[in-house]
């Protein structure tokens, strides 16, 4: 595996918090180096929401990430707001239900999933952040379906059991897209 420097972001709610902690999971899980810097605003759901993580075969000499390799956006003012930070060579994964304009970045990979379309067709309504993340750790082979099963069930709490199976099935959708 490669290091990777990724930032999600999107609305407060739509789970970019959980999403960044699933991925740093998945990453201590296959024995990395991890951190997760969260960023949020004070109104949470419907504000503005970010994380950045990292996940390292090296020891991580700062968290900070000033131009991360990946970057999700989930939603338009996101896209707008990161787009110009993805360093060259890295990719956007981009939920094509909210971010109507294409990418004037050329020298990334754009990776359009319309993942809150889909989450709505299949009655996942809340995860379109898992789709976008099955999607993700497919096309940088981050770990297999055996990693992401035992992630899930440390990841979702006690009192939430019942979401492992559709998260599950979230992450599933997004790999075939």
């Amino acid at each position: 595996m490669a290091n990777h420097t990724i930032m999600i972001a999107g609305f407060g709610g739509q789970g970019i918090q959980f999403a960044g902690k699933f991925l740093i999971t998945i990453g201590m899980q296959t024995g990395h180096e991890v951190t997760l810097i969260p960023s949020y605003g004070p109104e949470m759901r419907g504000g503005t929401s970010y994380c950045t993580a990292i996940i390292s075969e090296e020891l991580i000499s700062t968290p900070v990430v000033a131009r991360p390799e990946i970057i999700v956006a989930l939603n338009g003012p996101s896209f707008e707001k990161f787009e110009e930070r993805t360093a060259p060579g890295g990719m956007m994964f981009i939920d094509s239900t909210f971010v109507k304009r294409t990418s004037t970045r050329d020298d990334v990979q754009n990776i359009y999933v319309p993942a809150t379309q889909l989450a709505g067709e299949h009655g996942i309504t809340a995860l379109a952040n898992m789709i976008m993340l099955g999607k993700l750790i497919k096309e940088i082979k981050l770990c297999d379906e055996a990693i992401l099963s035992s992630v899930m069930e440390k990841a979702v709490s006690a009192r939430r059991r019942d979401l492992i199976e559709l998260n599950m099935k979230a992450l599933a959708l997004g790999a075939v897209q």
